[in-house]
């Protein structure tokens, strides 16, 4: 059976600029996998690539999600297939409630549209998940919201839409302990065996709450390398740049 997201030797450029040099991963049903690794090393690239955002150019290499080729798939059919990406800076949307934004995606996304009465079930559901108050349902997208908010938000979007591959963009930018903690009991909670999490973080701290299977480390647009949870911790402890030295000494 083939793996559920397979990334083969993935170059990527953006305005003639090389920012993916050779990227490889593999990732399982019911894994979470963290992607850890200095300010511009591509890891956020990665993310966006994967979701399929045009603002980016793949000069070499495929992208494989359940046996097909997605490379050139555009957003829309990658989020229709079951993959999801919570952005690092959300955008916020006045005039536009999140009960009606999230029920317009779930609509999009699953290609059907519940009842009222369900759908607001559903919605009550997931923000109890999140430790969120019902009268947020009411306020528009992410207008005058928290960093907190915003990543709430994203998470709870992910929880509603169940997708196959969720890959959240630095989840834990910008959150005090109180709304990491509560971001990652949802990430937590929507991880079943039949989903895969890919969590791109610059801070071993949410994975103290959310505990990988693997740890890739990016420098330079490609993954030096990787490791179990306890990867993280020596990352955390070292830094990056004793990770650099090293490999400096083995060209």
């Amino acid at each position: 059976m083939a793996p559920l997201l397979e990334i083969r030797d993935l170059h990527v450029q953006i305005k003639g600029k090389p920012i993916l040099n050779g990227v490889s991963l593999i990732i399982e049903k019911g894994q979470i996998h963290a992607v850890m690794g200095p300010n511009g090393s591509g890891k956020s690239t990665l993310s966006y690539v994967i979701m399929g955002s045009p603002k980016y150019e793949v000069t070499k290499g495929s992208i494989w999600y359940q046996g097909e080729d997605i490379t050139h798939m555009p957003p829309f059919e990658r989020a229709r297939k079951g993959i999801f990406l919570g952005f690092q800076y959300p955008h916020a949307l006045p005039g536009v409630s999140v009960a009606n934004f999230v029920r317009t995606a779930m609509k999009s996304v699953l290609g059907e549209e519940k009842g009222i009465k369900e759908f607001r079930k559903t919605l009550r559901e997931k923000m109890a998940l999140l430790e969120m108050d019902e009268k947020f349902a009411t306020r528009y997208v992410n207008d005058g919201f928290s960093g907190g908010e915003k990543k709430r938000l994203e998470i709870l979007q992910m929880a509603c839409l169940t997708p196959k591959l969720a890959v959240l963009d630095e989840t834990d930018s910008g959150l005090d302990i109180d709304a990491l903690r509560v971001v990652a009991n949802g990430i937590n909670k929507s991880a079943t065996a039949e989903n895969a999490v890919l969590l791109v973080t610059h801070y071993q701290r949410i994975l103290d709450y959310v505990k990988p299977n693997f740890v890739h480390v990016f420098i330079d647009g490609h993954i030096v390398q990787s490791g179990g949870p306890e990867l993280a911790h020596e990352l955390e402890k070292k830094g990056y740049e004793w990770l650099t030295e090293a490999l400096k000494e083995t060209v």
